[in-house]
């Protein structure tokens, strides 16, 4: 073989990032195409690449016998002594094939078209043996081009698909901008490997703070639940076994430089770090966090809980289009209903009213309704919201029968509540069609007139008149006696 075709070899090998031995293989099967072409039969064909002169020899190996029926597998005894004075009937010959002479042109094009497919193959290959390993990892690439919003990237030895559903909303891309993304699979196609890349995943967020927080990197701290939704809010649930180690400080950092750097990333979404909790209740609550909660109620069968907030603390509970709840409703999987305390004293109000014992329920009897008291259930609505399996368990409560009650209390239910409902909106109507009166104002029926059937301020005022005396002596010494107190009087102020 010439010098310059292992050199060719070599450069094809350097710039597909093969294996030398690889692209030799490849060209020995594209000469076997080749030789197929001029040979019946190739399966007698070898190679053998001699390191020390840089050549590929193509050998053919034929048997050595005294009649040759074909020639392509066969040769005389006397041809092969020419090649091996020591061959006898019966042996193996090895005979060389200048293919660069034998093959024609047609032949040498196959052999070319057959070597590119198959460094082609044996590159895909490789880029899907060493992505594979890479999936549930981080990459980092740059942005190669971008078709009708699907960005490619280039991630030095492939390309990486970053479609338009695993970008951030609002999130812009240019060619040359350095991404960051999150690899989810790995899939074989006719053009090659794809990568598919997310940066919405929750995954994605994980990494994240695996990169920047040394303490999850070292699985000191564990990230125990993440609800997220890209571009708008995340929420982060954090654990550390170590009571020495504040897990949500830590990944906070130092002035927020650790969160901050992440949230750049994210293209400024919001994220709370909220510490985890084994305890539902507890967790619910932190997950709500900033609003204050006042009171829950939780309902194990259905995995829901009602949680009630103060009256000027509900919209920052619930978030912008119920944001904030659905966030702390995934991060703690469970259905959370969140209530004010004037709606929460409403309702606990109407059920109270609407409550019914459980003995007006036809089908109960006296002993039934005392069984049933006995596991706190004492009204038709208790009954209808208890599962089918707990009431099988209650003694002398059968399958069927239970089922037979349980649908009767469900449909009493339903009716009980539409009819008090509808009766509490003509309740409404009717305070709303009365005319209303504000105490703080007077109106022309509240002044009284005066006439003889109201005691006025005048009538009731007696006039004052001079007292009368029956006696005038008494009259007469009160006379003189005020003459001598004059006297006195006079005396005083002369003195």
């Amino acid at each position: 073989m010439a010098f310059d075709m292992i050199e060719a070899i070599t450069l094809i090998a350097r710039e597909k990032n093969l294996e030398f031995d690889a692209v030799l293989e490849t060209l020995q099967a594209g000469l076997i195409a080749a030789a197929k072409k001029k040979y019946n039969f190739t399966d007698n064909i070898s190679f053998r690449f001699d390191r020390k002169n840089n050549e590929l020899i193509m050998i053919a190996t034929r048997q050595v016998v005294e009649v040759v029926e074909d020639k392509n597998l066969e040769i005389t005894l006397v041809e092969a002594q020419e090649m091996d004075p020591e061959a006898q009937v019966g042996d193996e010959i090895e005979i060389y094939i200048d293919y660069e002479v034998e093959f024609g042109r047609n032949a040498i094009a196959a052999a070319k078209q057959i070597l590119i497919q198959k460094v082609r193959e044996a590159e895909r290959d490789r880029i899907y043996d060493e992505f594979i390993d890479k999936v549930n990892t981080l990459v980092s690439g740059v942005v190669q081009q971008i078709d009708k919003g699907n960005v490619i990237v280039n991630l030095g030895r492939g390309e990486g698909i970053l479609s338009i559903k695993e970008q951030i909303p609002k999130e812009k891309f240019r060619q040359g901008d350095r991404v960051r993304a999150y690899i989810m699979d790995v899939q074989k196609s006719m053009r090659g490997p794809q990568i598919i890349l997310s940066r919405v995943c929750n995954e994605f967020l994980h990494h994240l703070f695996a990169l920047e927080v040394p303490e999850i990197y070292e699985k000191v701290i564990e990230i125990r639940a993440i609800a997220r939704e890209p571009g708008e809010r995340a929420k982060v649930a954090v654990y550390s076994s170590d009571d020495r180690i504040d897990p949500v400080g830590a990944c906070v950092g130092i002035k927020g430089v650790r969160v901050q750097s992440i949230v750049r990333e994210l293209n400024n979404e919001r994220i709370d770090i909220v510490p985890f909790s084994s305890n539902s209740e507890m967790f619910v609550t932190r997950a709500l966090a900033p609003a204050k909660v006042i009171n829950i109620e939780v309902d194990d069968f259905e995995k829901k809980m009602t949680v009630t907030v103060e009256d000027d603390k509900l919209s920052l509970a619930i978030g912008r289009a119920g944001q904030n709840a659905r966030l702390a409703s995934k991060l703690t999987g469970w259905k959370v209903n969140i209530m004010s305390e004037t709606e929460y004293n409403e309702a606990k109000h109407h059920e109270a009213e609407m409550l019914v014992p459980v003995g007006q329920l036809d089908g109960v009897g006296a002993k039934l309704e005392e069984r049933l008291a006995d596991v706190d259930i004492g009204s038709i609505q208790r009954f209808a919201a208890t599962p089918l399996v707990q009431l099988i368990k209650i003694e002398g409560l059968g399958k069927k029968t239970a089922e037979t009650l349980l649908e009767k209390a469900k449909i009493f239910v339903e009716e009980h509540e539409k009819e008090y409902f509808a009766n509490l909106e003509e309740e409404k109507i009717e305070d709303a069609a009365k005319p209303k009166h504000d105490d703080s104002k007077l109106s022309v029926e509240d002044v009284f007139e005066d006439d003889d059937n109201f005691v006025t301020e005048e009538d009731d005022v007696q006039e004052a008149t001079a007292p009368e005396y029956e006696d005038e002596d008494i009259e007469e010494e009160d006379t003189e006696e005020n003459k001598v107190e004059s006297d006195d009087d006079k005396e005083e102020k002369e003195g």
